[in-house]
């Protein structure tokens, strides 16, 4: 029996994959567990293993007392008792008593299987969570098993299953049971059923990681992802640099005819992706981020860290893209406010301030009306005259006014 003790141990411990001491230590809270329904709640029970012979030693101490000064039984023995199994033993010292296990009964027996059950998942679910823990920020494959009434999924991992949310998918997405699907860890989290796996499918680390596999170049160093972004309406953008002149790291992510940019496309059913060249020149920066529009010029706020973009009239609605995600993401990815205008948005907006600086020269006599003096100090009029009359009559008429503003008659 003691034998086959030690074979169920190497057992356990190879098919759930956890050490052979947390196993060992299962097996001896069991006996623990089982020796206290079958003794009584008492601290001073412990249980041992050799690992050699498989044998289990359930043993409590007790202290060395005088016949008449004994008070627990449980606690304590006597010194004639004590001398019976360390023939050494003296008042005051601890010996340990051994108990026979064999005469626990079933309700101990059937205690002790299921805190060895108890004990052993605990330390799986441990183990699997110190594993995926340091896989956050990777790419996992893995199984549908089962699709939620929100929509969230239920992937099998293998060792564990993951969460895929139904916001952490595509609106182009729709998978099957049994579907084989790949999606990025976001996050790994303690439960009380085990641990819990955060999938999915639309972070812009899923991009990344799916680049890297296509990419040799990124794999090797030599290009490096600067930084990646998706909208949800099916569109991302992403910015690399190449560490070797002789490299073009945007040819490198594009493949041959295409093929290792559409080996991504297809894994993201058919999400549209830009790929753009990464400078540590703002201008430039935000210039490639808006591709495939073209920019006219760029006027630039450090201070509120935006950029004001100019774009020719007939390039205003691919910069913005539809419903803006193309300014989104370029915002996004760049981290600056991006405010785009047409060449003649901007030709407006230069006259209309013209128009009104020249029209503050125009006003500048009718605000001095206020500082002239009264008629009635007036030497005008002594003689007659006002003023009032004589420096509005130098002044432009309404209608001269009016053509400032709205510019000369067509």
């Amino acid at each position: 029996m003691n034998q086959e003790l030690l074979h169920l141990i190497e057992q356990i411990s190879r098919e759930k994959g956890v050490e052979k001491s947390v196993v060992i230590d299962a097996v001896l809270a069991a006996v623990l567990s089982a020796a206290r329904k079958r003794f009584g709640t008492t601290d001073n029970i412990n249980a041992r293993l050799d690992e050699e012979t498989g044998a289990i030693a359930l043993f409590s101490s007790k202290t060395v007392r005088c016949e008449d000064d004994i008070v627990d039984d449980s606690l304590e023995i006597s010194l004639e008792e004590a001398r019976d199994i360390h023939p050494a033993a003296a008042v005051g010292d601890l010996v340990e008593v051994q108990h026979d296990i064999d005469d626990f009964g079933r309700i101990a027996a059937q205690t002790a299987k299921q805190v060895i059950i108890q004990k052993v998942r605990e330390a799986e679910r441990d183990m699997v969570y110190r594993d995926f823990k340091d896989r956050q920020g990777e790419l996992v494959n893995g199984l549908v098993a089962r699709i939620e009434r929100e929509g969230n999924l239920i992937v099998d991992l293998g060792k564990t299953e993951g969460l895929l949310p139904r916001r952490e998918q595509s609106f182009r997405e729709t998978f099957k049971r049994s579907d084989r699907i790949r999606a990025y860890i976001t996050e790994v989290k303690r439960a009380s059923s085990g641990p819990q796996v955060i999938l999915s499918r639309t972070h812009p680390g899923f991009l990344m990681r799916l680049f890297e596999m296509e990419v040799p170049e990124i794999y090797e160093g030599i290009v490096e992802i600067k930084g990646a972004v998706r909208d949800s309406s099916g569109r991302a953008k992403i910015a690399v640099v190449s560490h070797d002149k002789d490299v073009d790291p945007i040819g490198a992510c594009v493949g041959l005819k295409g093929m290792r940019v559409q080996s991504v496309v297809q894994e993201l059913r058919g999400e549209k992706i830009d790929i753009i060249q990464w400078t540590d020149d703002q201008v430039q920066y935000v210039r490639n981020a808006l591709s495939p529009a073209k920019v006219s010029r760029v006027y630039v706020n450090e201070t509120e860290k935006t950029m004001q973009v100019i774009v020719p009239d007939d390039q205003l609605s691919l910069a913005i893209g539809k419903r803006g995600q193309n300014v989104r993401l370029a915002a996004k990815l760049t981290h600056w406010k991006i405010d785009i205008k047409s060449e003649s948005e901007t030709e407006s907006d230069s006259e209309r301030k013209e128009a009104l600086r020249r029209a503050e020269q125009v006003f500048v006599p009718k605000r001095m009306m206020t500082e002239i003096p009264s008629p009635a100090s007036s030497p005008a009029s002594a003689a007659g005259g006002s003023a009032m009359e004589s420096v509005a009559t130098d002044a432009p008429t309404q209608a001269d006014d009016r053509s400032i503003l709205e510019g000369p008659p067509s």
